[in-house]
């Protein structure tokens, strides 16, 4: 047992289906791994202020009423402060906030759509725990394949990242941005192996350790997608990735994104023009991410 725990409840806004949120999860490269996924139930850790939380969720109620049970554990007393930031920090991850129901509006009248929310009916988007872990997963799949960079990842939780023991399980949490800024760039170039990587992946942590991730997600979009690319290594894609799995920033497609091309002609059964998916994007106005997110999960 950790010394210090503290338990509460959170209400996602309906409909809510914390199993596909699992689902989800289970086949999410970017974090392979680095949570407990049980039935009903996950337990992840994070740092908040320098403080290790493992934070364990389990659901209760239905998908239209649903109540999501958390026990906050770490190795030091967990302030009020400390669990309000923890608690925004899951229902960020998990987009607990996250009304669906408008953009469920509009797919259903989209005939070839429809089956992707009825398949995935109370899905809501499963982002990066941070916009920093995003951003710095850009950083390490830039000309790398996935194996590597979950690698190159796992070296830098374990370096700068920190752990906690709960019950028989061994959590590590990403390291927050001010400890990546802080870092020896020698120590850090030893560990990531390329010398633009390091600079790229110390440059974002310097950034996000010098700006509020309130702003980040409230401002206008166009400041914050500028904010982003002035970042040396965050180009383009790398922007809007950040924006959209990271930020939850839901009203812009992602940029050069093949992908969603393929998984749009699997849905609408054949190859669309660039401006045929634009086109069919603009219907779902503020909703455009999220349609492509469900695209991409759908396929």
């Amino acid at each position: 047992m950790t010394p210090y725990a503290t338990q509460g409840t959170l209400t996602p806004t309906p409909p809510f289906d914390f199993d596909k949120s699992l689902d989800f999860l289970g086949f999410f490269a970017p974090m392979e791994g680095e949570q407990t996924l049980a039935a009903r139930a996950l337990a992840k850790a994070v740092l908040i202020h320098g403080q290790i939380l493992v934070f364990e969720i389990a659901v209760s109620g239905s998908i239209e009423q649903p109540h999501l049970d958390y026990t906050l554990h770490s190795d030091r007393p967990i302030s009020d402060t400390t669990r309000v930031a923890a608690e925004d920090r899951i229902a960020f991850f998990l987009s607990l906030r996250d009304d669906l129901r408008p953009f469920y509006a509009i797919g259903w009248d989209d005939p070839p759509f429809a089956p992707v929310i009825q398949r995935l009916y109370g899905y809501h988007q499963v982002k990066f725990l941070t916009p920093f872990e995003n951003a710095c997963w850009a950083v390490l799949t830039q000309r790398t394949p996935i194996p590597i960079a979950k690698k190159l990842k796992h070296a830098l939780v374990e370096r700068f990242g920190a752990r906690l023991p709960v019950g028989d399980q061994r959590y590590s949490a990403f390291p927050e941005p001010a400890r990546l800024a802080a870092a020896d760039p020698a120590e850090l170039l030893e560990l990531v192996g390329n010398p633009r990587r390091a600079e790229y992946l110390q440059a974002a942590a310097r950034a996000f350790s010098g700006t509020d991730e309130a702003w980040l997600r409230a401002a206008p979009y166009a400041e914050v997608e500028d904010w982003l690319r002035a970042i040396k290594g965050l180009g383009a894609w790398s922007a809007t990735f950040v924006l959209l799995r990271g930020l939850g920033r839901m009203d812009q497609l992602p940029v050069g994104e093949a992908r969603l091309g393929e998984a749009a002609a699997k849905v609408y059964g054949r190859a669309l023009l660039d401006t045929e998916l634009a086109a069919i994007a603009e219907r779902y106005g503020a909703y455009r991410g999220y349609w492509a997110h469900y695209l991409r999960v759908g396929a």
